[in-house]
């Protein structure tokens, strides 16, 4: 199995990239996704490819990182724009900026001099706590800044630069820095367990946000993990986590970990922005490594346990959605009326498509995708998996495709 660091960059994302950073005219380009979705690689890759002069520095070293030293480092790369050809510039990559204390306040200063003394440097910034880069962006840097998303890794990018097979990729997931580990099982969940989801949680929500409860948060983790898939009111969270936490506390927990690309909570469709925010959420990992890695279970015991194989199918469809919708693709939602309900409501513009997943948990009857086409005037109504759309060319295609086609 092949390396991520000598497999070539798949993505499309870094012909957007490349293409912004040519242009002529000036904008913060900036990289948000979660950890070890590929933001470094890509930015190393496109500034390889372009030839383009660049300094790259991270703020995710122990050492002390403030506004001083960014300016130290902003400098240099000022002294070699200078030096440099004003066509197509110079590059400075600023990787986990959103850990520099009063980040967007320094950068916005540096920029707003750069264009005044017209010096053609280009700015590039990391970051793997989307919520945190949201809020200094707008905060700080409005009208300046353009932000190219990054999801985790599709099935379709998985299988090309990997060669996952279906199977591989429903278990393993979406991690190209965990690709290599996959002949040894059991020492790809310890990396997933220890490298991955502890660091996002300690380093990119608990050290970033303040947490009055951080063991909670980790047990809402483990929740939502273990409940992929499935609609869960806050009150039955309560119980199943046995803290004093109110619903609150665990609606802006949740919110917190969407914000570091792990899972998300899907609201219910309803035609009605009030009735959607005050629905019970749909609990939705974006990757299904997360849910793998929790369970405990080997890649046979999970694909033999019928029960679990048809929760980790239906969350794969949800996370190939929820990272378009985070990607600015899509909106995405569940549909619940009674007895009947919809796996997966996409909506784009006035685009609806409704999306039913044949598990192996799902009844025989879809009522549900009846009901709700009764209802709502949607583009089509799919069935994955069973006789419908094959799991594997669902997962294949961008989500895009099922909005257009």
């Amino acid at each position: 199995m092949s390396s991520p660091q000598t497999t070539p960059f798949e993505r499309s994302h870094a012909a957007v990239l490349a293409a912004r950073l040519t242009e002529p005219r000036r904008f913060l380009q900036v990289i948000a996704g979660a950890r070890q979705v590929g933001k470094t690689t890509l930015v190393e890759q496109v500034l390889r490819n372009l030839g383009l002069p660049s300094v790259y520095i991270s703020a995710d070293e122990p050492a002390l990182r403030d506004a001083a030293w960014l300016a130290a480092q902003w400098e240099r790369a000022r002294l070699l724009a200078s030096s440099t050809p004003a066509e197509p510039g110079t590059v400075l990559a600023l990787d986990e900026v959103q850990k520099i204390p009063g980040w967007s306040e320094a950068v916005k200063r540096l920029w707003d001099e750069d264009t005044r003394a017209r010096l053609p440097l280009k700015v590039v910034l990391l970051g793997s706590a989307p919520l945190l880069m949201q809020q200094g962006l707008t905060e700080s840097l409005a009208g300046r800044f353009e932000i190219l998303r990054l999801p985790h890794w599709s099935f379709a990018e998985m299988r090309t630069a990997f060669g996952l097979s279906l199977d591989q990729y429903l278990y393993f997931g979406g991690y190209p820095g965990a690709a290599p580990l996959i002949p040894e099982p059991q020492r790809w969940r310890r990396y997933l367990l220890d490298a991955l989801i502890e660091t996002t949680i300690a380093r990119d929500v608990l050290l970033m946000t303040r947490v009055d409860k951080p063991a909670l948060l980790r047990r809402l983790f483990e929740l939502c993990c273990r409940y992929s898939g499935q609609v869960l009111s806050y009150t039955k969270m309560l119980g199943q986590l046995q803290d004093a936490g109110n619903a609150t506390t665990l609606a802006h927990y949740l919110d917190l970990l969407g914000g570091a690309g792990m899972l998300v909570g899907l609201q219910k469709y309803a035609g009605d922005a009030a009735r959607q925010r005050g629905s019970s959420p749909k609990l939705q990992v974006l990757n299904t490594a997360l849910l793998t890695a929790q369970s405990g279970l080997s890649p046979e015991e999970a694909r033999t346990d019928h029960e679990f194989h048809g929760r980790l199918v239906e969350s794969a469809v949800g996370a190939h959605l929820a990272n378009a919708a985070a990607s600015g693709g899509c909106e995405v939602f569940y549909w619940r009326e009674r007895s009947r309900e919809v796996d997966f409501v996409i909506r784009a513009g006035r685009t609806l498509v409704a999306i039913e997943v044949k598990s192996g948990r799902a009844p025989d009857a879809l009522p549900g995708l009846g009901a709700f086409a009764e209802r709502f005037r949607v583009k089509r109504t799919l069935l994955v998996g069973g006789d419908g759309v094959p799991l594997e060319m669902f997962l294949a295609k961008p989500v895009e495709h099922w909005l257009e086609a």
